[in-house]
């Protein structure tokens, strides 16, 4: 029987119902179920009434709860105390291009104020990253959000709106994208990927016809192909620390310029997690933003 039925018990007595016990810890209602009904075999006794239309708890269930409260209580005190030492390991994903650019700050953030705590990064596409943190695999992710919102099962704090920009060798003349895209190849960022797709989309409409003559799955690549006179392109604007190893010429796209929202993301249950409670604020901190409470 492990820890967390308990608290998920407690959950659904105070919230009412396993639906809404399910949005407090961040499981589905049917996993939320399946929790009670191994408590229920662990005690050999129902802890809810499930005739009626409606699940109710017996005085049973009730009473541990009321039992376990108190040491409830005492663990979330003890969380919470800032005075406590994080210690541990983290599993963290974040997209391509962060590697280089947030990545080594926010690394940076938690080595200054919580020396003891361990941080492992994982890199991959948005789409790969939502999949290993709803398995498990990850604790946190940072990513592109998608443009739906993600799911209201996952707590999301938006960390930056980045605008596409259109770029070109940094020595080139030229004042439009129009003028640029006649005179240069076009170097185009992974179409696999939302953020490629949404490039290409917004090429089509800038340069009908226009055909890739790279495809590259780098964000940096491409800035090294561009700053080397090989090409244009279209990608999301990224911090100036990342383009100071290949410096292009940036330009300001239309009024209908595309965006991206990077964001970070965890299980809801985690959500006040002191470990991911730090990573949150490392990355916050980052882009220099207020954390969400």
């Amino acid at each position: 029987m492990k820890f967390e039925f308990l608290m998920t018990l407690d959950s659904v007595l105070r919230h009412g119902s396993f639906a809404n016990a399910a949005d407090d810890v961040g499981l589905t209602a049917s996993a939320v179920s399946l929790q009670m009904k191994r408590l229920e075999e662990y005690l050999g006794q129902p802890l809810f009434d499930r005739s009626g239309r409606s699940v109710r708890p017996t005085p049973l269930a009730v009473e541990l709860a009321e039992n376990v409260r108190g040491a409830l209580d005492a663990m979330e005190e003890a969380r919470t105390r800032h005075t406590a030492v994080l210690t541990g390991r983290v599993v963290i994903g974040a997209i391509r291009s962060l590697q280089p650019t947030m990545i080594p700050l926010v690394l940076r953030e938690i080595s200054g104020r919580h020396p003891s705590l361990s941080v492992r990064v994982i890199q991959g596409d948005s789409g790969e990253l939502l999949e290993h943190l709803k398995a498990g695999r990850l604790d946190g992710a940072a990513l592109v959000r998608p443009t739906s919102g993600g799911s209201s099962r996952l707590y999301w704090q938006d960390l930056e709106q980045q605008p596409f920009v259109f770029v070109a060798p940094p020595d080139r003349i030229e004042t439009t994208a129009e003028a640029l895209i006649g005179r240069y190849d076009w170097i185009q960022f992974d179409t696999s990927l939302t953020s490629g797709r949404t490039a290409a989309s917004y090429l089509h409409r800038l340069s009908p016809g226009t055909r890739p003559r790279y495809e590259l799955e780098s964000i940096e690549a491409v800035l090294a192909m561009v700053s080397a006179g090989l090409g244009v392109s279209i990608i999301p604007r990224l911090p100036t620390s990342s383009r100071v190893r290949a410096p292009v010429r940036q330009i300001r796209l239309d009024d209908d310029t595309p965006t991206r929202k990077i964001a970070f993301v965890c299980r809801s249950g985690d959500a006040d997690n002191r470990r991911i409670l730090a990573i949150r604020d490392a990355f916050a901190t980052g882009y220099g933003v207020t954390r969400d409470d």
